[in-house]
């Protein structure tokens, strides 16, 4: 049940808002720990399915669209700019799209770009058909024999095809390629390796990150089996169809994509209404390992980029004051910041407090964090992650208002 009142609901709309919430049956309780006031209640599902179409392709530790659509819907107006300085797949900006605010985001990895751009942007299933018909699928040959343990030679084969077809149209570092060849770039590195039959692989791991070689090669003898062959245009065909089943992203302005690092964004001080972003896990996470066998597609280098992967709490918080200082300069007076974290090492470090502590003498209020309660999916029990306990999935959003 609710405490006592938050000193920050005192000339907060959004907070008074949350301790008011209860569209989902429970009531939101209030807790003040170590001077930081937490909200706690299920204030978004935990379905998986449940959000457009256009979110389902997979990235390794992304939220759910239900949360930037929470704190869009309470902050935002049509027009104003949506920002997320680590983007990922691209779950903030297209929420922002399919609501009708301007997308904007930025990543250090180029494969952020190759992912969210092409959803923003209107195609069609018979558009991709067609041009799926147009690659020469003779052409390829099999020029990484080691890439066998992932697929039948023939699919190689098509691989290496689809790769000279795309990288003639659409180069890596062209920020505006053919609709429909970046579109059709952005479903096959969805479906480079999973573990069911609309992957081109065989049977891999789950498909929001990519074995080693040597990793398949022990799946493949533990299954007594080599990778069948894929049709590869029949299967990007078939997961457009699935992306697009609740329609394309309303089109309006132009988005507003860059890569590069999180505290140096090429955007007007001011131009942003609401950021809604996760950074990259304390010692969770090694997103170029999880990402090498996309980057070797998408043509880019997955060790080019210094992902962030931090060791250690001092380290990892220093990285957010930097990036929040980066955030202080984008948001508007009045403007919002939700920055999403996950407990990690069995609650011993908490890393909302660590972005509390970042955010002091920035110019924001901080407002408290918000808990959502909910139950794991099956990812995060794949990786062994106790409810409540050492989840990255518990959604501890830290809650800033620009001053």
């Amino acid at each position: 049940m609710r405490q006592t009142q938050p000193a920050s609901a005192a000339d907060s709309a959004l907070v008074r808002d949350i301790l008011d919430f209860a569209a989902l049956g429970s009531a939101t309780s209030h807790e003040r720990a170590e001077g930081i006031d937490y909200f706690i209640n299920a204030f978004w599902t935990a379905g998986q399915r449940q959000a457009h179409a256009i979110h389902e392709i997979s990235y390794r530790a992304c939220f759910k669209p239900q949360l930037p659509e929470f704190f869009i819907a309470r902050l935002t107006a049509p027009g104003d700019l949506v920002f997320d300085p680590f983007m990922g797949r691209g779950t903030t900006p297209l929420q922002a799209a399919l609501m009708g605010r301007r997308a904007g985001g930025n990543d250090i990895s180029g494969l952020a770009a190759m992912l969210c751009r092409p959803r923003l942007r209107p195609v069609g299933t018979d558009a991709v058909e067609a041009a799926l018909r147009g690659v020469d699928w003779s052409r390829g040959a099999v020029r990484r024999p080691e890439l066998l343990a992932f697929y039948h030679p023939a699919t190689m084969a098509r691989l290496e095809a689809l790769r000279d077809w795309i990288g003639e149209r659409a180069p890596p570092g062209d920020d505006s390629p053919d609709p429909v060849v970046d579109w059709i770039r952005m479903v096959a590195i969805n479906r480079l390796a999973g573990h069911s039959p609309g992957f081109f692989s065989g049977r891999s791991m789950p498909p929001n990150q990519a074995v080693s070689v040597a990793a398949q090669l022990r799946i493949n003898a533990r299954l007594g089996r080599a990778p069948p062959e894929r049709d590869i245009a029949a299967l990007i065909l078939r997961k457009s169809r699935t992306l697009l089943r609740d329609g394309a992203v309303p089109q309006g302005a132009r988005p507003r994509l860059s890569t590069g690092p999180a505290w140096d964004v090429p955007l007007d001080a001011g131009a942003v209404a609401l950021a809604v972003t996760s950074p990259p896990f304390l010692d969770v996470v090694d997103y170029a390992a999880d990402n090498w066998l996309r980057c070797w597609f998408a043509g880019l280098d997955a060790g080019a980029a210094a992902l962030g992967q931090h060791r250690g709490a001092a380290g990892w918080t220093a990285m957010v004051r930097r990036v929040l200082a980066e955030l202080a300069r984008l948001v508007r007076p009045g403007g919002h910041v939700a920055f999403e974290v996950g407990e990690v090492r069995g609650r011993r470090i908490l890393l909302e407090r660590q972005v509390w502590q970042a955010a002091a003498e920035l110019p924001f209020e901080r407002l408290g964090v918000l808990v959502n309660r909910q139950l794991f999916t099956k990812t995060s029990n794949c990786w062994g992650v106790s409810n409540f306990t050492r989840g990255t999935n518990s959604n501890r959003v830290v809650l800033l208002r620009r001053r």
